[in-house]
């Protein structure tokens, strides 16, 4: 089904839910064809973007911050990955936790199939629409976090 995108409505949190959705959908396909969930995507994603080390807890508390989960629910996230060999101990310092080499490959191969996704999905939408949707997207973002952080 496609959306005629000059009749589409204002952004709002059905329209941001459903894009939500969708995207996801595909990118679940990615993970599942690969045996990995999401949960255990934006962990790999949260060592990535430390710098391939990261300390637990600076771990839980990124992807609880994302995922707007319990911290037990990340901690569990990070003992599958533990021991399916995919994250480890940082030997330099054991606090820390870094993706195997198994770890970084799968890693690798979700991010460019999910890349190519994004890619046809972003195809043709002008740079600026896109910077203008970010720049919403990113307040909106702002102010949801603010009102949890408040309740």
């Amino acid at each position: 089904m496609t959306t005629d995108t000059t009749t589409a409505p204002s952004v709002n949190g059905r329209v941001l839910a459903l894009a939500h959705h969708a995207a996801r959908a595909l990118l679940e396909g990615v993970l599942t064809r690969h045996g990995i969930t999401f949960h255990q995507s934006v962990t790999f994603r949260a060592v990535v973007a430390a710098g391939e080390s990261i300390g637990r807890d600076e771990l839980v508390g990124d992807v609880t911050g994302s995922l707007k989960t319990d911290a037990s629910v990340v901690t569990a996230v990070i003992e599958e990955l533990t021991t399916a060999k995919l994250l480890e101990e940082d030997p330099a310092d054991t606090s820390r936790v870094r993706l195997t080499h198994a770890g970084r490959e799968l890693y690798e191969v979700t991010s460019a199939e999910s890349a190519e996704i994004s890619g046809r999905l972003y195809d043709g939408i002008p740079a600026e629409d896109l910077a203008v949707v970010g720049r919403v997207l990113t307040l909106i973002t702002d102010r949801a976090n603010a009102e949890l952080a408040d309740a």
